[in-house]
């Protein structure tokens, strides 16, 4: 194991991969410290912020492994839909490797195809460098196949690791239930095999309570959240949530109640980013994910605030828990096939009023003004569903934007221009 990645040979090819590597983890370095830098300079940071963003800075700037993962079974997944609970039932612990990196999207760019999803592309590029430990290390891949690209990387991953492909339904009837409830059992043999851990009833009951302490102090968190807004920048919020793909649940929940205590401490105050009035947006649509966060970015340097994230990396993936109606084993497995599959608002779905529904919601509870809706060139699950959401927004009276971005900085002068416009439509209209 070469540990960051910084060790090849000195001459003939492996000089080549040594200059190679040292140029990508150079400017590996250099865009995601500027963007944790920039996440800072918004000011008025709450000291509890610091382990989340310390864990990116680890993740992406040292290129190493947190230290609360060192010496664990690491199961890499590509969605929220590939259950934690069952991952620490078999002793292991969950790491979501979706990645907004614009260094490794670079290296697979030239490599898959040229309208393929940048997502897909960073994810080529991290396996071809092979410099990424929390990529490297990981003893399987759970891919959830949400759509024609996850599909793709399932094929890419299992060239160079140990892949279980994780077919999900198309509706959330109780035979789609069903059928879920069958792709988890075989996703909970693969974990014994690949852990040597057995699965029983009193391990996935461990499991669910580690994955329910972090979603109550999350559940904690949004209370404060929908009753004073702007309670903290957006962007911390989204620093925060991201923090979670790289921590075993138990440690983000520990730091999550420190930064709910400090919150709570500080009541009302008058030093919060609402208190200046600032037009408050939602973003919805593609995922954004670290270090690919200038919208979000540009949002709030450019005087509105990120008020809800409704993407698969903000709040809405650790949202829901599971809810155990029969206590047997089986329904333990039934109830995380329904957490998965009935409010998931994926674009997935055949039937996607569930995502309608958690928008309208959204918009009242964090009195949003505003709709960011963000496509990622080549995501045509999330750019199909766009006129709807158009429409039903236009019905609630809030202006929505669609903005197509890629995993590059040549199109940040564009969108800055755009969402300067329409930050001031939104003040013009308040």
């Amino acid at each position: 194991m070469m540990g960051t990645g910084r060790k090849t040979g000195k001459t003939g090819k492996s000089g080549i991969e040594e200059r190679f590597a040292s140029r990508f983890l150079a400017k590996q370095e250099k865009t995601s410290a500027k963007y944790l830098r920039r996440v800072e300079e918004l000011g008025e940071m709450p000291e509890a912020l610091a382990p989340f963003l310390d864990t990116l800075r680890r993740v992406y700037v040292d290129m190493a492994l947190p230290d609360a993962l060192r010496g664990k079974t690491l199961i890499g997944t590509y969605c929220v839909m590939a259950p934690q609970e069952l991952v620490y039932a078999a002793g292991a612990v969950p790491v979501k490797l979706c990645s907004g990196n614009y260094t490794a999207f670079s290296v697979g760019d030239g490599n898959a195809p040229r309208d393929a999803c940048p997502l897909v592309k960073a994810v080529e590029g991290f396996c071809e460098t092979g410099l990424m430990p929390i990529y490297r290390d990981c003893a399987l891949m759970a891919v959830p196949i949400t759509c024609d690209c996850k599909k793709k990387i399932a094929g890419m991953l299992a060239a160079r690791s140990r892949v279980f492909p994780l077919q999900v339904p198309a509706g959330r009837d109780d035979g789609d239930i069903t059928q879920y409830v069958e792709e988890l059992y075989r996703f909970a043999g693969i974990l014994e095999d690949v852990t040597g851990s057995e699965i029983s009833w009193e391990t996935l009951a461990s499991g669910m309570r580690q994955v329910g302490r972090a979603q109550y102090e999350l559940s904690r968190f949004l209370a404060w959240k929908k009753a004073r807004h702007g309670l903290m920048w957006g962007t911390h919020i989204l620093a925060v949530m991201h923090a979670a793909s790289y921590l075993p649940a138990d440690v983000w929940a520990s730091s999550m109640r420190r930064l709910n205590d400090e919150l709570e401490a500080k009541g009302e105050g008058s030093g919060r980013p609402a208190s200046r009035k600032r037009p408050r947006l939602m973003i919805t649509g593609s995922p954004v994910i670290f270090p690919n966060i200038k919208v979000p970015l540009l949002i709030e340097e450019l005087g509105g605030i990120l008020a809800a994230d409704e993407t698969c990396m903000g709040e809405r993936g650790m949202s829901d828990p599971a809810v155990v109606v029969d206590e047997s084993f089986d329904g333990m497995m039934r109830a995380l096939a329904n957490r998965a599959v009935r409010p998931c608002s994926c674009p997935t779905f055949a039937d996607n009023t569930e995502r309608i529904y958690r928008i309208r919601q959204m918009v009242r509870d964090y009195d949003v003004q505003g709709v960011v809706y963000h496509v990622l060139r080549g995501c045509l699950v999330y750019d199909f569903e766009y006129q709807l959401v158009e429409e039903v927004l236009g019905e609630m009276g809030i202006p929505v934007i669609r903005l197509e971005s890629d995993y590059n900085e040549e199109d940040v002068e564009q969108l800055k221009i755009r969402l300067e416009a329409f930050i001031e439509l939104i003040k013009f209209r308040a």
